[in-house]
């Protein structure tokens, strides 16, 4: 039997009227790989922040190597050896890579309360090096770093010091393959070294491979511990839903089908030293999917086509504009021509987190709120309880908080803004990253329906059956250039795509 390390009892959590965790007990063992799932919205997040000091619990006790445990902080918990790795951004830009390492534990690195930055940057430097990170300079701004790098960057902070307790949260969602693998790199490490794991993931064949026990929450409340063959896909998708998935997970049909009208041209389109020579025609109600790996350039292909990078060359035509052709020049011609843009990065890209569910979605829509010059708060009410609605977000109400939602409902706000806007193009950049498979059907089915409204839909996707299941056709790209493309059939296989895009 493993050492117990930690033992959540009978914890609960409210944000005021929301009961986010509901007698939830758990134990974390050493040596041992405990996952946390359930639909978003569940209560997993909340539970792990609770153990990683984000927030206090409303009731219930932890104890932590024997003793009543309290953390006071997330720093607070680290110190007592508890490392907390989560999905969005950790890092804090205009700090330096050694100083986003080490913030709050500069003073190991003083003497009478002078921080010595050569010895700060010495220890991240010895740290990024035993991680794999040998080419990241901890004397460059963090932001000079990719998303990926700085995860691992992250990463390797969390692992300067053993941890009794390491908490991954979601946090392989955002990575490439590589990135991946060594996340589970450090889980076989680190559970060799008798460290108790926890992971979130809405990745079931994941959680399946890294396993040992299997917790279930759905509503903020304990369902069941799943060990051995039952943690398989099937199960944990039955106990966490609590019913079967009915319907249809990905389209139905597997025949390419669209209108012959063109909606938007992509004609040779270069960002110097990103991607080159990219050309493409969209369809009316078509799905055309673009996949690769991460640093292929298909990311920021998105983001050129949307308007918001400026290409080096070559140009992006909307055919359906509100003056007939119209080009893509920056964000606000494509917004004010009613095309949306989904990022991978929601929390920092797409969304107010300050303001509330309201605000979020008619913010792009106020130029069809207006009468004269005048909004009234009743339309922006109306507006955001139809859309929120049809996208079927779990709230309080839309005056709640954006950033009080879980992932999977920050993406159906995100989603129902740009529905308010009546847009006729939608431009989705992993659209279903991190969020669990309940939402994942909701959303493949609405880009369906978009689908047989006659919307073009441009879709990149780092997952090959999400391409392969909702795709007309599939781009790949390798190194900044097209290279391959392929056309929806029932014979069509991942591996037919991963030997194009590696």
């Amino acid at each position: 039997m493993e050492e117990i390390v930690l033992k959540a009892e009978h914890m609960f959590k409210e944000f005021g009227a929301t009961k986010a965790v509901t007698d939830v007990t758990l134990e974390v063992r050493a040596g041992s790989v405990l996952g946390l799932v359930g639909e978003n919205g569940s209560g997993k997040s909340t539970m792990s922040s609770m153990i990683a000091g984000v927030y206090p619990p409303t009731k219930g006790t932890m104890t932590y190597l024997g003793k009543e445990y309290h953390p006071k902080s997330v720093l607070d918990a680290r110190k007592a050896g508890i490392q907390y790795l989560t999905q969005e951004q950790g890092t804090i830009d205009g700090m330096t890579v050694a100083e986003n390492m080490f913030l709050g534990e500069e003073d190991q690195f003083s003497k009478v309360g002078n921080v010595s930055m050569r010895k700060l940057n010495q220890f991240a430097r010895k740290i990024l090096d035993e991680n794999g990170l040998n080419y990241v300079d901890p004397k460059k701004p963090i932001e000079a770093y990719s998303f990926e790098d700085r995860k691992m960057i992250e990463t390797a902070r969390s692992l300067s010091q053993q941890p009794r307790i390491l908490i991954i949260d979601e946090t392989t969602t955002a990575l490439s393959q590589k990135g991946r693998d060594r996340i589970y790199e450090i889980i076989d490490e680190q559970k060799a070294k008798g460290t108790a794991i926890i992971i979130i993931s809405h990745d079931l064949d994941e959680v399946q491979r890294l396993c040992d026990r299997v917790l279930i929450m759905r509503d903020g409340a304990y369902i069941d511990t799943l060990s051995g063959e039952d943690i398989n896909p099937h199960t944990m998708r039955q106990k966490m839903i609590g019913r079967e998935l009915g319907g249809i997970y990905y389209r139905a049909d597997t025949v390419c089908s669209y209108q012959d009208e063109v909606v938007l041209a992509v004609e040779d389109l270069s960002v110097d030293g990103i991607f080159q020579h990219i050309s493409f025609d969209l369809h009316k109600g078509e799905i055309l999917g673009i996949g690769g790996l991460s640093e292929c350039g298909m990311h920021e292909l998105l983001k050129t086509v949307f308007g918001a990078i400026k290409p080096s060359s070559g140009s992006v035509t909307l055919n359906e504009g509100i003056k007939g052709k119209t080009k893509l020049k920056n964000t606000s011609i494509s917004v004010r021509n009613k095309v949306a843009y989904i990022p991978k990065d929601r929390d920092k890209e797409s969304l107010f987190q300050a303001t509330s569910i309201k605000e979020n979605i008619v913010a792009s829509c106020l130029d069809k709120l207006k009468k004269g010059i005048f909004i009234s708060p009743r339309s922006e009410k109306k507006m955001s309880q139809q859309e929120a609605g049809r996208m079927e977000v779990k709230m309080q109400n839309v005056e709640q908080m954006v950033k009080d939602l879980s992932g999977g409902n920050k993406q159906k706000v995100v989603i129902a803004k740009w529905l308010a806007n009546d847009s006729k193009v939608f431009i989705m950049d992993c659209p279903t990253r991190g969020i669990d498979v309940g939402v994942k059907a909701k959303i493949y089915k609405l880009m369906n329906d978009l689908k047989q409204e006659g919307i073009g839909i441009l879709m990149v996707s780092e997952e090959m059956m999400e391409l392969i299941g909702m795709a007309d056709r599939i781009i790949t790209m390798k190194d900044g250039h097209q290279n391959h493309e392929f056309t929806r059939s029932a014979d069509l296989s991942e591996a037919d795509i991963i030997a194009a895009i590696i």
